[in-house]
């Protein structure tokens, strides 16, 4: 799985292209999804793209990407980003390299979301720039 890049993504983005458009744009998950999937194969790597909003879940596909000798994570854990010590230690106990994503950038958004557990533990960040902050993340990872 040397060529395989998790894509992680945490609470509410199930709800993406419906849930707060002026922040978060019209694009859907499986939209963003698609668009992975045409540049990972370009890239010669595969997209494994996941959505839960259940916090564990999160931290057991991280041990799995880990397990299974994925390239990179790339993950938007959502309000996760700002309340999850269990990611953070998650991140910090595996050697995959994880780069934490946001389509908003939350420091111009409200102060709790200016603080970021993910971001503490993880190799670097992508935010603001929409749908493109996917994008951008895959070209990072597979540099890697």
């Amino acid at each position: 799985m040397a060529n395989t890049i998790y894509v992680l993504n945490g609470p509410n983005l199930n709800l993406l292209g419906l849930r707060e458009p002026e922040i978060y744009g019209s694009d859907t998950l499986d939209d963003i999804a698609g668009r992975l999937e045409d540049r990972a194969k370009e890239l010669d790597l595969e997209i494994d793209l996941r959505q839960s909003n259940h916090e564990g879940h999160l931290v057991d596909w991280l041990h799995e990407a880990q397990a299974r000798g994925a390239k990179a994570v790339l993950l938007n854990a959502g309000a996760f980003t700002h309340t999850s010590i269990a990611l953070y230690d998650a991140i910090r106990a595996i050697k995959t390299p994880v780069l934490e994503v946001h389509l908003s950038n939350p420091h111009t958004r409200e102060e709790f979301r200016h603080h970021s557990y993910v971001g503490m533990a993880a190799k670097g960040t992508i935010a603001g720039f929409g749908a493109l902050s996917y994008m951008l993340a895959l070209e990072a990872a597979a540099l890697l």
